[in-house]
């Protein structure tokens, strides 16, 4: 085997690589000798069929086979010999013209790993901004829950609805006169106050009583879904035919039991669990965020361009999905266009800090134990259907690959516990929104240069693969005559939000929830 480089550019290697006819010949006929025993052929005894008779059977099968090998072998003896650390998988093409009883020349191209000079884990330094949790939070989530549970009796006879009652009532839409699909409806509830029907909807209905027929008018939002009533003014036949009261609320253990729960003090701990771990969520991804800056502020090595193009395709991918979901995907599809430098930018960076994690973590020695990536494999396989799940087990199991993007993930978030832990880290209480604000100047533009994600504009976009696509869809027709809440616009994201990990190990985009539209039905 004669092994040539013929390129070396940077980060890009390239070399010939010949493998003798000899040596594939000698191979084949290693395999010859290995089936022939097996072979069964009329007029010849079990494991007596000759070696040239095999050959002629089975030649083409066993010399392409051998070939494979004899590549696979030399790529394995390419990367230890020349000590390469490819970044993705080498591009490998047989040469032109090839055929059996000649040497195989094969022409290989390749990217490698940057040489990192791990970083002194000495003066870090992270502020850690926490938010207690107070008792009129906890609160707040009762009468949230409560809310969800209210129960309405009817009013006495004659009594005039107010704010927080409940009305039954038949209502028809018309606009300039006319009717409009989805402006019908028969015994709908409507809570005066929720704020869930047209602006100035429920106010007008103040003081109905059962019985009454009136007439309002109002006018659809600019930002309404349905295109044919966005800014209209349009008028409602209604019919009043019931008034209800609001049942009493009251926080104690028997509210407590309706939930399920042994008592109220239970229901308390429950929710202030919850939302210690919702802020926790926050501190530590305003921290992570921190830390990241601090390691791209002092680390600018090159990075593998094929790995950046992957991570800036996977971006791309979803911001290209999030734009076709919009009321105007034309116009979505627009904005990201004029962005696509700085997403190339942001897929840079999060290579860059991935590889940089690595090599602090391999440095380290983090790593992820066979059980949790177990675990890890028994999660993913969840998604699938039970009889395929094992089958799912089995193949990540057997494909290094796959088991590596499956592993980057929990890896990245063991390198960031490690430096955490390393780091000179000092408490700051604040309230959440503080908290949310420091995270959204960081998503907004407010990160240090390095990070090279673009400015903050006037009309918030997402920003890379962590952001996800808001619920954008028309209302149906039955819902066109009631509001829909603008989705909250997307923060542009921090590239360090899921940096890839390192070489085939990049990490999957984190994903957030969508701020869904409020539906009009909600009533």
């Amino acid at each position: 085997m004669q092994i040539v480089e013929t390129s070396n550019e940077g980060l890009k290697r390239a070399y010939t690589v010949t493998i003798a006819a000899a040596d594939i010949a000698s191979r084949v006929e290693g395999e010859v000798g290995k089936i022939a025993p097996q072979v069964r052929m009329p007029g010849f005894r079990p494991g007596k069929v000759p070696a040239n008779l095999v050959r002629k059977m089975h030649g083409p099968a066993l010399h392409q086979e051998a070939l494979q090998t004899s590549i696979r072998e030399a790529m394995d003896k390419l990367v230890a010999d020349h000590q390469l650390r490819p970044a993705m998988n080498p591009d490998v093409a047989l040469v032109e013209g090839y055929e059996e009883g000649k040497d195989a020349q094969l022409t290989v191209s390749l990217e490698v790993l940057p040489e990192i000079t791990v970083p002194s884990l000495e003066g870090i330094k992270l502020e850690k901004l926490v938010v207690p949790v107070e008792d009129s939070q906890v609160d707040e989530q009762i009468e949230r829950i409560a809310s969800g549970q209210k129960s309405f009796t009817d009013a006495p006879e004659g009594a005039e609805a107010k704010d927080g009652d409940q009305l039954i009532i038949d209502f028809l839409g018309k606009v300039d006169g006319v009717a409009f699909d989805g402006g019908t409806a028969e015994d709908q509830p409507l809570e005066i106050g929720s704020g869930r029907f047209i602006p100035g909807f429920e106010e007008q209905l103040v003081g109905a009583k059962v019985g009454d027929e009136k007439v309002i008018t109002v006018t659809f939002p600019e930002d309404y879904p349905a295109e044919n009533l966005k800014g209209k003014e349009a008028t409602f036949d209604i019919k009043v035919k019931a008034v209800k009261n609001p049942g009493e609320f009251e926080a104690n253990d028997d509210f407590a039991k309706m939930l399920g729960l042994e008592s109220l003090e239970q229901l308390r701990g429950l929710l202030k669990g919850q939302l210690e771990q919702e802020t926790a969520g926050l501190t530590r991804t305003a921290m992570k965020r921190a830390l990241l800056d601090q390691l791209a502020a002092g680390h600018d090595f090159a990075v593998p361009p094929s790995m950046v193009e992957a991570e800036f395709a996977q971006i791309w991918q979803q911001l290209e999905q999030e734009a076709g979901n919009e009321e105007n995907p034309e116009e979505a599809l627009k904005e990201i266009e004029a962005e696509k430098d700085d997403y190339r930018k942001i897929a840079e960076r999060r290579v860059r800090l991935g590889l940089l994690l690595s090599e602090i973590g391999q440095a380290n020695g983090v790593q992820v134990s066979q059980q949790e990536m177990e675990m890890l494999i028994r999660q993913a396989a969840q998604q699938y259907r039970e009889q395929d799940r094992q089958r799912f087990v089995e193949y990540v199991r057997s494909e290094p690959m796959v088991a590596a993007q499956l592993r980057a993930p929990l890896y990245e978030e063991k390198v960031v516990d490690f430096l955490f832990d390393k780091a000179e880290v000092t408490e700051r209480q604040v309230t959440r929104d503080e908290l949310q604000a420091a995270i959204e100047a960081d998503e907004n533009g407010a990160a240090p240069a390095a990070e090279a994600a673009p400015k903050k504009k006037a009309a918030p976009k997402k920003k890379a693969a962590a952001e996800e696509a808001p619920v954008s869809d028309e209302a149906p027709a039955a819902e066109e005559a009631k509001p829909a809440k603008k989705a909250a616009p997307k923060k542009k994201a921090a590239a360090e939000e899921a940096p890839a990990e390192a070489a085939a190990e990049e990490a999957p985009a984190p994903k957030k929830k969508a701020a869904p539209r409020k539906k009009a039905e909600e009533a």
